[in-house]
């Protein structure tokens, strides 16, 4: 190490550090034999047959490692004046402006001597445990701990856990209740893993043996473990950073440069920068070259920061917990989104009728208007499966009651049971809140509500910090308490009154929606818009969070669940929640699956719950963000997503929403809807040219759904993603790591929409593959280049890449009836004439038809004989246990790619008519039509050209 690092660094350290050089000389010699290193004592213990991590004792250098900002005083309530070189040096730290990288970044730095150092060291079967001493004494946020240990196992040869503790206190940790992410069986082999692990002077190294490349590093300075402020930082493998949530990212790459997002849960719009709905502390990197990707989860679910550096490197502040990582190798972006939900949790499989298009808004007023814009859309043959019911439903918001009065909601059970005869569904909306306000209770039965009083009798409530009563918040109907979700007896209550809303009341809604749970308060921490002065509702370190305090716009930081403080859990309330819903939808319907929609999430509220984006706004900037924000919650495991289409705040246009239409028939969660006091503007409300592009896509999407059904299947059970970022198909051309304005169904379809006012010619950048138009079958000219479409007001651009095959269903207004069509398949040949593909069918609505075995299961697959004179086709039956899926044909396939006229073409052994047959010489697409092949069959169809 040199002499000096820094001007800041006192001559006692400099003469510490010289010292330090000296003797691991000496102890180099001396300690070898003794298997002591540098003070490090390696005592093994159990089987050291796994891997050996290799010591690093490299002293850092500036010029050649990481550099961590220093911080002096609390970010949020930040004096700049004071951020100056006398400061910085006065703590402890290095003042060098000239270090920063840019302008944007920081002064005051951390000296490269400062963190923990590896003093023990401790061999384990499949692990080891470190032991770490602080080096060094600065404090700005809490004394930090003299010992902390590092525990590493080794889980499968792509994942590992890295956690960093108390070794003398408990501390907070999330409950296994919320998210037991456990040991797997089977064990990581060393030969085969994609990792190793070196031990540095500060820590852990883990490297990717393949490249040889380090993609997780705690090497630089800075690591901290005080009471209320956790802080480390890892040095990655390149800038390519995705991920991190619940935030209005508006680009899926990240920006480098000194970013710092918050993560908190949080009910605030998706605008600006804040932290949004959601705590995901997930991040992929995508490494040098696109040669692989890894991922890095934080398993803490309190307040905290993520600092994104231009180094490149993450430094994450953290205001409780433990620090525990779970990292995992990939080494393709898809197979770390596989490995981090076999982690956390799959996505929850939706109904098949989820998958239809979804009417809501804000204040109808009343049933006459909501049956008004049904009858409408109905009239327009715009398809839709699902209407809901908002909080003007209720009698005075009160949730578990309804309006029945005749300018409200009265005759609202048999408005529901007319929308079950159209084969359509009913979602009624609950939030948290029980309301307290007695005045509110004037015409309940009895003037009485039985939420609020059995919520005190039995005591499931969000409890005051002294623990007795519960905390009152504000929203909807006024004053009101909070379930406490984590409390065991809560799911009996909410059952109760679920129970309730659908039999007594005759409610029959076939789904609920998740509201407000963040949790939401109208004012800061209780109804007295106060909290007490103490270290959780006034931490010393304020992460980046909306508000002036930590409480605003929820619930004081120290009333108390019987999962912990809230200031510890308080980003579980949604989880919790939608972890009971899930369960009293499974107990009071236990012939059908589950559906949860809620607006906030934790890791592996995926499991119960699907996402929507919340309340965006009528913006032409909406469109993009929510793509980005789409993506996001793909890598978090969120299968099923969307955005309010057509915005949910203020005015939408005629234009915005044709658009957003087009865009909003390819998310997962296709639902139109807007808030109170806006214009009308479901599909029917506007002009018949809006109309019909609105039915045209919606049509286009429902023709799509077997193809969408069968890649959510695939992420229920394997992990993968839905709606997927397109570099995770091709993450080594470097034109697709920034694209987030176009994205893929799985890997077969490509959606390309305009997004922009006015625009009606968009660049489509296509990768390397054969590209169809999904329309025409016509191979797009260019590959790994831009191309200039012409994209009119009344089309949105698909493309089908080579290689895959689709299947399609005949389109019909609701999924009730769409099921029962024909059937097809769009067979797009790659450079060698090969195509796959496949379908899950079931009936749509059992829960786990596939653990319990009643599906039905095929896979496609052409490709040349062996002889190459003839291409084949053959669909092959993997799995029939679904007898209604005898009534099903596949009636029509369109491949796409066929040069040439085929001399003929056979199913199954047999030719079949000309009439049967349409060659399409401008567009190279073989059609075949009225095949009636049976999907519970299998079946070959094959064709000869004069091209072989």
């Amino acid at each position: 190490m040199p002499d000096r690092i820094y001007e800041s660094i006192s001559n006692s350290n400099i003469n510490r550090r010289k010292l330090y050089g000296a003797l691991i000389v000496v102890i180099l010699v001396a300690g070898i034999a003794a298997g002591v290193i540098l003070g490090i004592q390696f005592s093994d213990s159990g089987d050291n047959t796994n891997i050996k991590p290799e010591m690093n004792h490299t002293i850092p250098t500036p010029d050649k490692h990481k550099l961590v900002e220093c911080l002096m005083q609390n970010p949020k309530t930040e004096n700049k004046a004071w951020n100056s070189q006398e400061n910085c040096t006065k703590v402890g730290c290095s003042w060098n402006a000239s270090i920063t990288q840019n302008g944007d970044g920081p002064s005051c730095f951390y000296p490269l001597w400062f963190g923990y150092l590896v003093s023990n060291v401790s061999y384990h079967g499949n692990g080891i445990d470190i032991t770490l001493k602080k080096n060094g004494t600065i404090t700005t946020f809490g004394e930090s701990l003299e010992t902390i240990q590092l525990s590493v196992e080794y889980h499968t040869n792509t994942r590992l856990r890295l956690k960093f503790f108390d070794p003398n206190k408990k501390r907070y940790e999330v409950p296994p209740e919320a998210l037991d992410i456990k040991k797997p069986l089977s064990s990581m082999d060393e030969l085969t893993s994609l990792y190793k692990v070196n031990i540095t002077q500060f820590g852990i190294q883990i490297i990717r043996k393949s490249t040889n490349s380090v993609i997780f590093d705690t090497s630089s300075p800075g690591l901290t473990f005080a009471d209320q402020f956790l802080q480390i930082t890892i040095n990655l493998n390149s800038s390519n950073v995705y991920g991190f949530g619940e935030h209005n990212h508006r680009r899926l790459l990240h920006d480098m440069n000194w970013k710092r997002w918050g993560i908190f849960t949080r009910d605030v719009a998706p605008v600006d920068e804040w932290n949004l709905y959601g705590q995901q502390p997930f991040y992929m990197n995508l490494e040098e070259g696109g040669e692989a990707a890894n991922g890095v989860f934080l398993k803490n679910s309190n307040a905290m920061d993520v600092i994104l550096q231009p180094n490149p490197a993450i430094t994450f502040r953290v205001i409780g917990g433990v620090l525990d990582f779970y990292v995992f190798l990939g080494p393709t972006p898809e197979n770390v989104v596989q490995q981090y939900t076999e982690a956390v949790g799959r996505p929850v499989m939706p109904p098949y009728w989820s998958l239809g298009f979804q009417l809501s808004r804000w204040n109808y007023e009343s049933l006459e208007n909501v049956t008004k814009v049904v009858n409408r859309n109905m009239e327009a043959a715009i398809p839709q499966d699902v209407q809901y019911g908002d909080i003007d439903y209720m009698h005075n918001k009160l949730i578990f009651t309804y309006n029945n009065t005749e300018r409200g909601y009265k005759g609202l059970p048999e408005f529901i049971e007319r929308l079950h005869e159209n084969g359509q569904k009913y979602i009624v909306i609950l939030d948290p809140g029980i309301g307290t306000n007695k005045s509110l209770y004037t015409g309940l039965p009895n003037g009485t509500y039985g939420p609020e009083t059995d919520a005190i009798a039995k005591e499931v409530y969000v409890r005051n910090p002294n623990g007795t009563g519960p905390l009152e918040g504000e929203v909807w109907p006024g004053t009101v308490l909070y379930p406490d979700f984590t409390n065991p007896n809560s799911t009996a209550y909410w059952k109760t009154w679920c129970s309730y809303l659908y039999n007594d009341l005759k409610i029959k809604y076939d789904a609920l929606w998740i509201d407000m749970n963040e949790p939401s308060n109208f004012k800061p921490g209780s109804s007295s818009g106060t909290c007490s002065k103490n270290k959780y509702n006034y931490p010393p370190y304020m992460p980046r969070i909306l508000g002036d305090q930590i409480y605003d716009k929820t619930l004081c930081m120290d009333s108390i669940q019987n999962w912990g403080i809230q200031y510890n859990v308080h980003s579980l309330y949604a989880h919790s929640q939608s972890q009971v819903t899930f369960k009293v939808l499974r107990e009071l319907f236990p012939d059908k699956r589950p559906f949860v929609l809620t607006r906030s999430s934790f890791a592996g509220t995926n499991k119960y719950a699907v996402h929507w984006l919340g309340d965006n706004q009528s913006q032409w900037r909406q469109l993009p963000w929510s793509i980005t924000a789409l993506l996001e919650f793909s890598m978090f495991g969120f299968s099923y997503v969307g955005a309010d289409i057509c915005g949910f705040w203020f005015e939408t246009t005629d234009e915005l929403c044709q658009r957003w239409m087009q865009l909003g028939a390819f998310y997962p969660f296709a639902r139109n809807h807007n808030a109170i006091g806006f214009r009308d503007q479901d599909p029917a409300a506007f002009n018949a040219f809006i109309q019909r592009t609105s039915r045209d896509v919606l049509i286009t999407r429902y023709k799509l759904l077997p193809f969408l059904y069968t890649l959510l299947h695939e992420a229920h059970i394997w992990g993968s993603t839905v709606s997927r970022p397109v570099f995770h198909e091709f993450p080594q051309d470097e034109k697709t790591w920034s694209i987030d304005r176009q994205f893929l169904w799985g890997a077969a379809l490509l959606i390309s929409p305009v997004l922009e006012k006015d625009q009606t010619n968009l660049d489509v950048y296509f990768p390397d593959a054969r590209w169809y138009n999904f329309y025409t079958g016509k191979e797009e000219e260019r590959r790994k280049k831009a191309a200039s479409l012409f994209t009119p007001l009344d089309k949105i651009n698909l493309h089908v890449r080579g290689g895959h095959i689709i299947p399609w269903q005949i389109a019909a207004n609701t999924t009730q009836y769409s099921r029962k069509n024909s059937m097809g398949l769009y067979v797009a040949l790659d450079d060698d004439l090969q195509a796959k593909g496949s379908l899950f069918w079931d009936d749509g609505e059992s829960f786990e038809t596939y653990k319990v075995g009643s599906y039905l299961a095929l896979n496609f697959t052409a490709g040349p004989t062996k002889s190459y004179t003839s291409v084949q086709l053959s669909l092959d039956l993997i799995h029939s246990n679904y007898t209604e899926a005898n009534r099903l044909h596949f009636n029509q396939v369109d491949v796409f790619g066929v040069t040439r006229r085929p001399k003929s073409v056979l199913l199954n052994g047999k030719i079949i008519s000309k009439e049967q047959i349409l060659y399409d010489t401008t567009n190279k697409v073989l059609q075949m039509a009225n095949l009636n092949m049976t999907i519970t069959n299998q079946h070959v169809i094959e064709w000869t050209t004069s091209m072989f």
